[in-house]
């Protein structure tokens, strides 16, 4: 017992010693000073303190040889918290000051992925997905060799999926709110724009969809043509994706596509 408590005394001392030698270093007018304890809060993983103290010091050693490291544990700190909108001013700098550095790939793939990370749901405002893919597509263009190279195309794909989706969701809307023939024009300009895009069933889909409704609702003078434009949305999806996941209900449509185009032939 008296030994445990010896090493709780021991320990209380050292945190409290510890916590005394960041205080002075916060208020220190010894740039060297603050810039060893930073470097000393931030090898332990205390990355608040870290960062209060290189925020201090970071103009003073802008340019100087220092200063190419401090970036970089500042914005790695920044990144370790989470805070990533912070996080991309000092990988920025580094790049900028010291674009020979040994970190300066690393900081452009960090700042890259910081703008990513601070991307919102599709169904927002894709202002940061814009920014983010500019970057990684820039890292890309410059550094594609780099250890960083997998995982940025990885983020880029996660990112026009996430465009893609956005405007799949748009042209969908339409169908929904039963304006089939702008959801028609929207799909057809989606699939052009999105040849090999993971919604590209659902889109056809949907346009099938579309052309049905489409169709059906139509005035007997317009059918006919109409009817033949569905059917050729059945063709097109089923050509795509022989198994489609929507093959049950296409076939539906296509029964009474081909029951309506009976009706104009028993006419004649």
């Amino acid at each position: 017992m008296l030994i445990r408590k010896y090493i709780i005394i021991g320990l209380l001392g050292f945190g409290l010693t510890s916590c005394g030698e960041y205080q002075k270093a916060l208020k220190s007018t010894d740039s060297s000073v603050k810039y060893a304890e930073a470097e000393k809060q931030y090898k332990a993983k205390k990355y608040r303190k870290a960062v209060k103290l290189f925020e201090q010091i970071a103009s003073e050693y802008s340019g100087k040889p220092q200063g190419e490291r401090l970036y970089f544990l500042q914005g790695d700190a920044y990144y370790q918290m989470k805070q990533y909108s912070l996080a991309t001013y000092p990988f920025e700098r580094l790049q900028k000051i010291y674009p020979r550095s040994a970190k300066a790939v690393e900081a452009a793939f960090l700042e890259a992925k910081s703008l990513y990370m601070q991307v919102p749901t599709y169904s927002v405002d894709q202002t940061y997905t814009y920014q983010a893919l500019e970057k990684l597509q820039y890292f890309m263009d410059r550094y594609s060799d780099s250890d960083y190279a997998k995982e940025a195309n990885e983020l880029i794909l996660n990112l026009l999926t996430q465009l893609q989706k956005k405007e799949f969701e748009i042209a969908k809307q339409y169908d929904l709110i039963r304006d089939y023939q702008a959801a028609m024009k929207s799909l057809d300009n989606f699939l052009a724009n999105n040849p090999g895009s993971v919604f590209r069933e659902d889109a056809l889909y949907t346009r099938l969809h579309s052309a049905y409704e489409w169709a059906i609702n139509s005035v007997e003078s317009k059918q006919k043509e109409r009817l033949d434009t569905a059917k050729e949305a059945y063709d097109t999806l089923l050509i795509a994706f022989p198994e489609t996941k929507y093959k049950k209900e296409a076939d539906n449509m296509l029964k009474k596509i081909n029951t309506s185009l009976k009706s104009f032939t028993s006419q004649k």
